[in-house]
């Protein structure tokens, strides 16, 4: 994955005026727009998104430095309006583009270079698991997308299971780990701008058919899993699991993303300072060219 992400990052130097597709991610780097993004936001600390946007200020820093007009490289860089470059590159660099034309001031944003850094030593606790199609029962919203800290409309979803429904999904579990799993999917494009909202189900595993009108069900696909544990405080253990999975283990594993939905569960009987979890990545053996 490492050479895949070089590549998409030549890709994106040699158009860099242009918008990346994404079609463009899947046919260089061999995995789904969704996933791609998800692991680079993982691996860099920022969206692919906010990537492009400041590889292509600096690039319009040096272009007006070379006494290129403000017009020609606001449109030549994407922007609709002077107004709106101006505003833009002003709170990039914390200059006006007249005056980096007239000083020659310069700010800028090198591209990004992926390689393998070892550090720390500190290994990964996981297991490849193949788990045959299963449903998973329960109840879902759309909530809003939130990487860190407690998502408050999860909580409010949690607290609306009802004791019927509480019942049913009981009576329904008979897969591992019989207990509540968190399966969110169905994300907004702005996922990794932390914008939009996601289906996010609480509910139980099963093999079996919901006969009941008040739960939902959603089936997963037969795939090979990936499964982290662990166990510290919540939820900072849990996230500091799932960024490690993307930006560490995911780049040197041999395995690549399959598009199906996220899932974890948390042992929320165990004390707040040592919450076992489990992270569940549903992945492929990578395939060499």
């Amino acid at each position: 994955m490492l050479k895949e992400l070089n590549q998409l990052m030549d890709h994106i130097e040699r158009h860099l005026t242009e918008e990346l597709s994404g079609m463009d991610i899947v046919r260089i780097t061999g995995v789904s727009e969704y996933h791609f993004r998800r692991m680079f936001s993982y691996m860099s600390g920022m969206t692919l998104n906010e990537y492009i946007r400041n590889r292509r200020l600096s690039q319009a820093n040096i272009n007006l430095v070379n006494q290129h007009s403000v017009t020609e490289v606001a449109y030549e860089y994407g922007y609709q309006s002077i107004e709106g470059f101006s505003r833009a590159f002003r709170e990039w660099s914390g200059f006006l583009p007249s005056e980096v034309i007239k000083n020659k001031i310069q700010k800028s944003f090198p591209r990004f270079t992926f390689y393998i850094d070892i550090k720390g030593g500190v290994s990964m606790e996981f297991k490849i698991e193949r788990k045959s199609q299963f449903h998973v029962v329960g109840v879902s919203k759309r909530v809003p997308i939130q990487f860190e800290g407690v998502n408050h409309s999860i909580v409010e979803l949690a607290q609306s299971i009802t004791p019927q429904q509480r019942q049913e999904m009981q009576q329904l579990a008979d897969l591992y780990p019989e207990t509540v799993l968190n399966v969110s999917f169905d994300f907004d494009e702005g996922y990794l701008e932390e914008q939009g909202s996601l289906t996010h189900m609480i509910g139980f595993a099963t093999s079996r058919q919901n006969p009941y009108g008040d739960l939902e069900q959603i089936t997963i696909e037969d795939s090979l899993w990936a499964v982290f544990p662990n166990t510290g405080p919540f939820p900072q253990m849990l996230q500091e699991t799932m960024a490690k999975t993307y930006a560490e283990w995911l780049p040197t594993s041999g395995y690549e993303l399959v598009d199906l939905p996220s899932i974890l569960f948390t042992n929320h009987e165990d004390d707040s300072l040592n919450v076992y979890s489990e992270v569940w990545v549903p992945v492929k053996e990578k395939t060499t060219s």
